[in-house]
């Protein structure tokens, strides 16, 4: 079992920046949730978190009461969330368009999309190259833009840790937010 501190370092700094404004009592969509790495440090924080993906062994012998593993193929022609509301979705590492509009319409009001991904550029260091994978620049703005999310912070840049690659981020929120909170990175 991985200690606490462990599962911090493993976290994306992004999500990890990003978290303190996700509202408490609702559950988080971990999107394509891997390993589980993002579930298993926003169960840490006292969330109860849907963790969704292919396969979801990783994730199943986290055994954290707080984590409900859920396997779906996320690519599959009808969008498999139907009238769930969450008052978050994590998204890292991951871009299937055809269902990325979906996304608001999950996202229950003043919650808040944290997502992480590939950009143009990316196949310079390495994998994901192909287009389909690799968000175009400005993208996650005007997805943002489209279904009036209000942005908390984006960014389109090269990152050297945990390797080099082009990435593009994005926090924004449903609705705005009740109240401000101080965000630091903490790294």
């Amino acid at each position: 079992m991985p200690r606490a501190h462990d599962v911090n370092l493993n976290a994306s700094p992004w999500v990890r920046r990003f978290a303190p404004l996700i509202p408490k009592g609702g559950v988080v969509l971990d999107l394509a949730c891997g390993t589980g790495r993002h579930s298993e440090w926003l169960a840490g924080l006292g969330y109860s978190v849907m963790a969704v993906d292919q396969d979801v062994a990783a994730v199943e012998g986290l055994n954290n009461p707080l984590i409900t593993p859920k396997c779906l193929n996320l690519e599959q022609q009808d969008w498999p969330f139907g009238d769930i509301e969450f008052s978050a979705i994590v998204v890292t590492n991951y871009l299937y368009r055809p269902h990325l509009d979906a996304l608001p319409g999950i996202l229950q009001k003043e919650g808040v999309l944290i997502y992480e991904t590939f950009s143009q550029g990316n196949g310079d260091f390495g994998k994901p190259s192909n287009p389909n994978f690799l968000l175009n620049s400005g993208e996650l703005l005007a997805f943002a833009a489209r279904h009036g999310l209000l942005v908390v912070a984006y960014e389109d840049i090269y990152v050297d840790q945990p390797k080099p690659a082009m990435v593009q981020r994005l926090c924004a929120v449903k609705g705005g937010l009740k109240q401000r909170i101080p965000l630091q990175f903490q790294g």
